[in-house]
Formats: C-alpha cells, sequence, structure tokens
C-alpha cells in the first residue's frame, strides 16, 4: 500500500525558511513522479514544485522560483521541499504528491498535507 507522510510544517515569520519532508513507503518510486502542491484558505490547490520521473528535471511555479527547492535522497523513498524567503502568501496546506503512469492514464497518491503558516 502506497504511503506519503509529510513533516515539517508550522509557524515561521516572513522572509524565515522552512524545510517539508515526505516520507514514501509501499512501492518503488524512481519512475514516479514527485511533487510537492499547496492549498491556501479560500485558493484552489496549485503545483508548488514537480520531479519528474526518474528524478532529474524540475519544474517549480511562478510564485516559488528561485526561493523553493524539491529534491530526494539517495534512496527515493523522501523528497524535501526546501523553502526560504518565505511570505505570507506562501500559507497553506502542503500536500505530497506521487504520480504512477499507468495504461490509459496515472494515479494519484497523496498525503494528508502539513501546514505552513507565514506570520508576524
Amino acid at each position: 500500500q502506497v504511503q506519503l507522510v509529510e513533516s515539517g510544517g508550522g509557524l515561521v515569520q516572513p522572509g524565515g525558511s522552512l524545510r517539508l519532508s515526505c516520507a514514501a513507503s509501499g512501492s518503488r518510486f524512481t519512475m514516479y513522479a514527485m511533487g510537492w502542491y499547496r492549498q491556501a484558505p479560500g485558493q484552489e490547490r496549485e503545483l508548488v514544485a514537480l520531479m519528474r520521473p526518474g528524478g532529474g528535471n524540475t519544474v517549480y511555479a511562478d510564485s516559488v522560483k528561485d526561493r523553493f527547492t524539491i529534491s530526494r535522497n539517495k534512496a527515493f523513498d523522501t523528497v524535501y521541499l526546501q523553502m526560504n524567503s518565505l511570505k505570507p502568501e506562501d500559507t497553506a496546506v502542503y500536500y505530497c504528491n506521487s504520480r504512477r503512469p499507468l495504461v490509459g492514464g496515472s494515479e494519484d497518491y497523496w498525503g494528508k498535507g502539513t501546514l505552513v503558516t507565514v506570520s508576524s
């Protein structure tokens, strides 16, 4: 059974930093896309950062470019999101996502989220 568990959220002042972690278990994820999404109060869920299958190329939302970095450990069972220069608008629940390619589509797995609050 695939499980994704996020951790590392909390309260931080504007300009501060946090490092989120996603522990993945139940499958081999080297050929899955791994990403971080977030959902702010009253907003739709949006992609923050994506690591393509195999852990190669990465993409970022324009709003977090040059501030956030997605990475993984060598075993590829933990995915990180380093967040620097945090802004109040970064406040959201952050979700870890894994997409498994399937014939005729794909299957998404989600963690339950971790709350990040940026406030003075």
